[in-house]
């Protein structure tokens, strides 16, 4: 286990509580334990926070061609270090070996993206005030904790760190323990770039112990994505203690299909849009709701998508829906499809767990869902897909609002002023129309209602963790 030495601190500060255990990372298409990890120890973290601290105060000095620089220079890393990280994924957590080396150089393009923008973003802007010189100012706040999820084990964490980093923070990540490779990896990206120590550190702690990392002195914000519950006791922890989060939580995104859609481009992204990254994934599209005069239709060709596509070994270069990261995870996904089944659904295809060894679930579709059912009503994380009909437009826009998620959604309408002024009207944090929701740097991303609260990534991401000073020179 790395260890960072200790340097003296204020009497005051809290000591984090830490219990030494072993870490497992398990490979989900077979069962195999790939590796263990030892737990950082409760004077490692200490050594952590006190370094993050002091690596602050350095970093948020540096001149933005250098932050601007390093930057750049973790693109490289990430670029030239694709495959690796690729494999790192398809054996953690099972995402298809493609798909992890997209993720990798979408993390180098936010890296490339914030090196361009960052110091735009963070200019100080004038005020008129009575002719005085005033301004405003973006500042940085030290040392950010970010608990991340497995599903995107790269991406997250880099949403996160560019910006942070870019402002002049500090990152400390608490990754989830089935990813404790790429946890490690990704905090070699910083180091082999050539950021300061302490700039970015990886802390391998179970859940419980972040109770005690967020109410450290050291610690100016977190920010998590992750489950409703798990949001809800970080908000109310950090609330305790006053700090600044933002939450990215579940979804259950609604994917619209009216009368006049392109109805072969529409199934075609549907499966992409409920497949990406084997179904685990908080924007990947959960309910399809298409209007009567299209159902038919919309329903045969999206389970031909769905049927058709491969699912097997995340290694395998063929493969595009891999395993399930966790068996128990798996469990929960039956269990919503066979419930939803129980109470009216019908399976046009899929719906079974296979044979062997792995948690794989195959590309699954229910027809016929109704409110009341597991697969209307909650998040389904997994590649089981919901179709809903609905009688018109209006109708459509109202069982789209009908959920305490609001992430996002699509409209899929050949008539783009139409798909516009849906847009308008449906309650959640993005809208694409006619095309697959994704993020995008360029873009703010977050959602309303229990999908969380505050902006990732584009100019807004960058200023959540941020002291927006007034300055007022008379």
């Amino acid at each position: 286990m790395r260890s960072t030495k200790s340097t003296s601190r204020p009497r005051s500060r809290r000591r984090v509580a830490v219990s030494i255990s072993a870490i497992r990372s398990v490979n989900p298409s077979t069962g195999e334990v790939l590796e263990t990890f030892a737990e950082t120890s409760r004077r490692e973290l200490d050594g952590i926070l006190d370094q993050s601290e002091s690596a602050f105060q350095d970093w948020r000095r540096r001149p933005w061609s250098e932050r601007s620089r390093l930057l750049r220079a973790a693109a490289g890393v990430l670029r030239e270090g694709k495959s690796k990280y690729a494999r790192a994924m398809a054996l953690e957590m099972g995402k298809p070996l493609a798909q992890g080396e997209a993720e990798a150089e979408k993390c180098a393009f936010v890296c490339d993206y914030y090196a361009e923008h960052g110091e735009a973003f963070l200019a100080q802007q004038p005020r008129d005030l009575d002719g005085t010189a005033s301004f405003v100012r973006f500042d940085p706040i030290g040392p950010v904790l970010a608990i991340m999820p497995w599903n995107f084990p790269f991406w997250q964490v880099f949403r996160f760190a560019a910006p942070a980093l870019a402002a002049g923070n500090v990152a400390l990540l608490k990754h989830a323990s089935n990813v404790t490779r790429c946890a490690l990896l990704i905090e070699a990206v910083f180091k082999n770039a050539g950021f300061p120590d302490g700039a970015f550190r990886t802390l391998l702690l179970r859940s419980a112990a972040v109770r005690d990392v967020i109410a450290d002195p050291r610690v100016r914000a977190v920010t998590l994505t992750g489950s409703e519950r798990a949001g809800s006791e970080v908000a109310e922890q950090a609330g305790r203690h006053l700090k600044k989060t933002v939450l990215e939580l579940g979804g259950s995104d609604a994917f619209i299909v009216l009368a006049d859609a392109d109805l072969a481009r529409a199934a075609r992204t549907a499966a992409d849009a409920r497949l990406i990254n084997s179904g685990q994934s908080c924007i990947a599209a959960k309910r399809f709701i298409v209007v009567d005069a299209v159902a038919d239709r919309f329903e045969e060709r999206f389970t031909a998508e769905m049927r058709s596509r491969v699912m097997g070994d995340p290694l395998a270069p063929r493969t595009e829906v891999g395993p399930q990261a966790r068996v128990d995870l798996r469990t929960t996904l039956h269990r919503q499809v066979q419930q939803s089944v129980r109470r009216g659904a019908r399976i046009a295809t899929g719906g079974a767990i296979p044979s062997g060894a792995g948690a794989f679930y195959p590309p699954t579709v229910l027809l016929n869902v109704r409110p009341g059912m597991p697969a209307f009503d909650e998040e389904v994380f997994g590649p089981a897909a919901a179709v809903i009909r609905v009688k018109d437009e209006a109708d459509a826009v109202r069982v789209a609002n009908a959920s305490s998620y609001g992430l996002a959604a699509a409209v899929w309408t050949e008539d783009r002023a139409r798909g516009k002024r849906i847009a308008a009207e449906l309650d959640v944090g993005c809208v694409f129309v006619n095309a697959l929701v994704r993020s995008d740097p360029r873009l703010p991303f977050g959602g309303v209602k229990r999908s969380g609260y505050g902006r990732e990534l584009s100019e807004f991401g960058i200023r959540e963790f941020v002291n927006l000073k007034s300055v007022v020179v008379a």
